[in-house]
């Protein structure tokens, strides 16, 4: 027996209740809320033009520098936001508080770039502060995707 969709209200239907990595989708947890991030291509267009027109490419290579400005992170949050479905004009972006503070953001945007653009099955890299700072001989960083040099 079907129902009409009327008979729901309010409710909100939704086709997926967590994130698809398969899609290039991750969880950004921010103000007590989860919110999907995702770099559709419309996102990654927006992250253009947000870099006067720099290439993907171009793009790619500067965030696996492991250098990330407070602007590069608004950017690419504002950019996944949109390509996760979110308005992201909505949001108060810059005061946003998120799960594990700045460091938290930071891990997810690296997230959110290694699986866009390095596959499926790349997690969270689970660093301290100290082992983001720390340089020891011999000891390998990780770029934020895997396949571009860091």
């Amino acid at each position: 027996m079907k129902l009409p969709l009327s008979l729901l209200g309010n409710f909100s239907l939704r086709v997926h209740d967590m994130v698809n990595r398969h899609r290039g989708e991750v969880e950004l947890k921010a103000d007590g809320k989860s919110y999907t991030l995702c770099l559709t291509l419309g996102a990654l267009a927006h992250l253009e033009a947000a870099y006067g027109g720099e290439d993907i490419l171009t793009l790619a290579d500067r965030f696996s520098q492991g250098h990330l400005t407070s602007r590069d992170a608004l950017n690419l949050l504002e950019a996944g936001l949109k390509g996760g479905g979110h308005e992201s004009a909505a949001l108060d972006l810059e005061n946003l508080s998120f799960e594990g503070g700045m460091a938290g953001l930071i891990r997810t945007l690296a997230d959110l770039l290694r699986v866009t653009f390095g596959g499926t099955d790349a997690g969270v890299i689970e660093k301290t502060e100290a082992d983001l700072n720390r340089s020891e001989e011999g000891e390998k960083h990780l770029p934020p995707f895997p396949g571009v040099p860091s």
